[in-house]
């Protein structure tokens, strides 16, 4: 296993399997589409395209942003595009709950991202990637609005991480 030095990026641990499970699912619907098709005997060269072409669009949508986070940036990229900001010149964080809760930041350029606050729990590297860009934003003074909402999502994950120590210890 890799260990993340000071100047390696921290990755999402998890998304490769979730990447791997998006394009499984283009795939098993791909297939099932032409056997399907097949069978009915309507299956042609440009019918099989337009199959291929869908399961590509089903794999782009279901493919989850790949987050990355490096001394004072942290990084969300899809399929379509990368945005960055810099975390030790953030200006603001919000975070929006309810279907798809997700936090919003914002730097002091002007660059802006959207990110699954799970992510950050599941990555104990990332989320401290974030938190140090944070401190250094709060010392500098450019955090006018949102530093409570990472407090308090700090004190979530620091809660889910002990709960999880002490479950797998066997004490709780």
């Amino acid at each position: 296993m890799r260990r993340s030095g000071p100047r390696d990026p921290a990755d999402d641990r998890h998304w490769s399997g979730s990447a791997r499970f998006a394009m499984g699912c283009a795939l098993v619907f791909c297939a099932m589409t032409m056997v399907v098709d097949w069978d009915a005997g309507s299956l042609t060269p440009v019918r099989a395209l337009l199959w291929a072409a869908l399961s590509t669009a089903m794999c782009a949508v279901l493919l989850p942003p790949r987050v990355s986070a490096g001394p004072g940036w942290l990084a969300v990229r899809t399929p379509w595009r990368r945005r960055m900001v810099r975390t030790d010149a953030l200006v603001a964080v919000r975070q929006y709950d309810g279907a798809s809760a997700h936090l919003v930041l914002r730097d002091t350029q002007g660059n802006r991202l959207e990110l699954d606050p799970r992510v950050l729990a599941a990555n104990p590297l990332i989320w401290h990637e974030l938190d140090t860009g944070v401190r250094h934003s709060v010392e500098r003074g450019t955090l006018r609005q949102g530093a409570e909402v990472l407090e308090r999502l700090g004190h979530r994950i620091d809660d889910e991480t002990a709960e999880a120590v002490l479950r797998l210890s066997g004490l709780s």
